[in-house]
Parts: C-alpha cells; sequence; structure tokens
C-alpha cells in the first residue's frame, strides 16, 4: 500500500524537521539486504529484523523510518541510521 502523497508532503523527520521522501525500490532491497544479515538497528539499539516494505528516507538520506500497511512509524527510536548500518 503506497504512502498517501498529501501525507507525505506533510511528514518530516522527528529529529532533524527535514523532509521525507518514498525510498526506491533499489534503496529499499540493499536496506533488506543488510537486515537479512543482521547488520541494521534502530536507534534504540534493537535489532530490525523484519524487512521492510516501505520506507521513509530523510532528504539528507541518513535516516530511515518504516511504513507499516500504509502507516508511517515516525519515532525517534524506531528510526534507522543508515550511516551506522554501512549503507552511506
Amino acid at each position: 500500500m503506497a504512502i498517501d502523497r498529501k501525507l507525505l508532503d506533510v511528514l518530516c523527520c522527528p529529529v532533524t524537521k527535514q523532509p521525507v521522501r518514498a525510498m526506491q525500490r533499489s534503496e529499499l532491497h540493499s536496506l533488506n539486504d543488510r537486515i537479512s544479515a543482521g547488520d541494521v538497528h534502530y536507534q534504540d539499539d534493537t535489532q530490525v529484523d523484519t524487512p521492510l516494505e516501505e520506507g521513509l528516507i530523510t532528504a539528507n538520506e541518513e535516516r530511515v523510518y518504516r511504513v507499516d500497511d500504509g502507516i508511517p512509524v515516525m519515532l525517534e527510536d524506531r528510526a534507522i541510521n543508515l550511516r551506522a548500518a554501512g549503507l552511506k
């Protein structure tokens, strides 16, 4: 389920206040490969154990937020830092 465009236009990172955009398939694939390898953790240091079907990425491409069943999970502790995951 794709995220509503109007909602996407008003969402921003709760930490950096940067706008977010939907992740591209290639970006999701790369991140999900790292998740499968056990190399990805949320900001609260818990391991990400479920691949993302959709994700929102900040304008500086450093943080990713899950979208579960069309609902963005915009919580600071549940952000994925791409630099820490070795993807930046």
